[in-house]
């Protein structure tokens, strides 16, 4: 098992940007996929980005794309997400998750482990 608390959440103004991160506990981090999801209100939680065990493979949502970058740390035991140029419809809590594999996609159901959430709120 894998404890996840996320950081770095707050108050941007649209165009702004915001770095989260993830800090882990337990031995098997650098074994396993991690992935940030979202969940607006009123909104079911979705896949926003995911990162392979190594590093070397990453994916993104379509409406992240170009925006957002997923990145690890497995000396650290964290796992980092740069968000930039936010919208307003970025507004979620965000949630850390660990896979249950080193290759883990956009499916909660491929994640064990979750953080509390943290508040991004995007002002227009």
């Amino acid at each position: 098992q894998v404890q996840l608390v996320e950081s770095g959440g707050g108050l941007v103004q649209a165009g702004g940007s915001l770095r989260l991160s993830c800090a882990a506990s337990g031995r098997t981090f650098n074994t396993k996929a991690m992935g940030w999801f979202r969940q607006a209100p009123g909104k079911e939680r979705e896949f926003v980005a995911a990162i392979s065990w190594s590093g070397t493979t990453t994916g993104y949502t379509d409406s992240v794309k170009g925006r957002f970058t997923i990145s690890r740390d497995n000396a650290k035991n964290t796992v980092y997400l740069q968000m930039n140029s936010l919208k307003p419809e970025d507004t979620a809590v965000y949630y850390c998750a660990a896979g249950s594999a080193p290759y883990s996609g956009i499916r909660s159901y491929e994640y064990n482990d979750w953080g509390q959430g943290t508040q991004v709120t995007v002002s227009s």
